[in-house]
């Protein structure tokens, strides 16, 4: 392995034409398509293990890398790097040839017969984090998601992963397994085959090192970076596209704009505790759930409804959480809960009897179906927020905004807001601008339909 890194230089004369292209490297992700997993199950936790084609689809998925990522009209023509999905495609069926039920990274099928051989990919394949590593649960994300080949060693999975055509291992810096699959690699194959598949692998990388000129240009100016960060004709284009993402979707007798310098009320936001995305705990808390001293730049702010003109409430869109619900592992059965796209309590009326794919090695059940079962926002105080506010306001203009991380259902407060904005997340400012026309929303045509009821803009 030592030698192998150590004749890498030599490789530099072999692609040192290549010269700065005024381009940036991209990793596109996930092969050969991600969002798949049943009823929104997330696949970077074990609940959402299986991508599943339920109509014979698996081919559609892969059409934004064919055709897009692949046929770059930039100077490279192509992305530098792919990212194979965690999933395990199901029906099974999608891995016709080798016949084995493994994850995306681990499919030789899917990397070097589709991937490489069918649609000519030659740059960097790099696994997703944790890839090699060993499952310990299925609702954490910090685990192992060696999904289909739990039953080999550390060694064997990278070595897998290696001949299935990956280039690097995402996040792993242990050196150890990667040797010990050079030597295994050495064995089965011969030392030519393996200094001929490292050094495949080494022009992949360092092709997308030199394209960018890191080599011809390895330090930075210093004066021309100052000039260039936080440009202000820069700056106002990222603002810009702030304000042109905020959606109105109702605005009842035009409760909307607002004056500046009116007294607003505002009320305080109650934030449960939960875990985040990578499993950490947060603590609840309750308090503004915007810069108080931004609002105060455009209202006078009250903490008395009786003497506000408006109410302005920021909340959330539902979370309700992961499939997998841990606080009732231990009554035993399949533990799986729907994803709800509203705030109160939802129920599964219209699910599977049967989970179209299922099975792990952490679980003691197959069937993954919620059927039946319940489930309810982890924020549900948001819309105890919005409904007390509109009852303290006795009347008077309630503006609601709300943070769109997911799809959801207004039913449940609708009628209890004057006017709607939903954001993806932009600054406070930009929302007050909003609120003030400053800088005017994008309206949904002339309404915004679900269900049997219609909000008329």
């Amino acid at each position: 392995m030592t030698k192998y890194i150590t004749q890498l230089s030599l490789l530099f004369i072999a692609i040192s034409a290549l010269v700065s292209c005024g381009c940036v490297n991209a990793m596109v992700k996930h092969w050969p398509g991600g969002g798949l997993g049943e009823v929104t199950c997330d696949a970077h936790y074990g609940e959402g293990k299986y991508a599943v084609y339920p109509g014979n689809n698996f081919a559609m998925h892969m059409i934004p890398f064919t055709e897009g990522a692949f046929k770059l009209k930039g100077k490279t023509g192509i992305t530098s790097a792919v990212m194979p999905h965690y999933t395990i495609p199901f029906p099974f069926n999608q891995n016709p040839k080798y016949k084995e039920n493994v994850d995306n990274g681990d499919s030789k099928y899917i990397l070097q017969d589709l991937l490489r051989d069918k649609y000519n990919y030659d740059g960097v394949v790099c696994t997703d984090w944790l890839f090699t590593g060993d499952e310990t649960t299925v609702d954490v994300f910090l685990t192992g998601k060696s999904w289909g080949v739990e039953g080999l060693s550390i060694a064997e999975r990278h070595y897998k992963v290696l001949m299935a055509g990956v280039d690097q291992f995402g996040g792993n810096n242990e050196k150890g397994p990667v040797i010990e699959v050079s030597n295994m690699a050495v064995k089965e194959h011969g030392e030519d085959f393996m200094r001929a598949h490292f050094e495949q692998s080494a022009v992949r990388l360092l092709k997308n090192i030199f394209r960018i000129g890191f080599f011809e240009n390895p330090y930075v100016n210093v004066d021309e970076t100052k000039a260039i960060v936080g440009k202000p004709e820069f700056m106002k284009a990222g603002y810009d596209a702030q304000l042109k993402s905020v959606v109105m979707l109702k605005n009842k007798a035009n409760a909307l704009p607002l004056k500046k310098n009116k007294p607003v009320y505002i009320p305080k936001k109650f934030t449960p505790a939960e875990r985040n995305f990578l499993g950490m705990e947060i603590p609840e808390k309750l308090g503004y759930p915007v810069s108080i001293e931004i609002v105060k730049k455009y209202f006078n702010i009250t903490e008395n409804p009786d003497e506000a003109d408006n109410a302005l409430v920021f909340v959330n869109s539902p979370n309700s959480g992961i499939s997998f619900n841990s606080v009732n592992t231990k009554k035993g059965g399949n533990v799986y809960v729907p994803i709800s796209l509203q705030y109160g309590e939802y129920t599964a009326k219209e699910a599977h009897e049967t989970c179209i794919a299922g099975g792990d090695p952490q679980e003691k059940f197959t069937n993954r179906s919620y059927k039946n079962k319940k489930n309810k926002a982890v924020n549900i105080s948001d819309l105890g927020t919005i409904n007390d506010t509109f009852k303290n306001m006795k009347g008077k203009p309630v503006i609601v905004s709300i943070n769109m991380n997911n799809p959801m259902v207004f039913a449940e407060f609708e009628k209890n807001t004057n006017a709607l904005l939903v954001h993806f997340s932009v600054q406070d400012q930009a929302l007050l601008d909003i609120l003030t026309v400053v800088s005017e929303p994008i309206a949904f045509a002339n309404a915004c339909q679900y269900g049997n009821r219609r909000i008329t803009i």
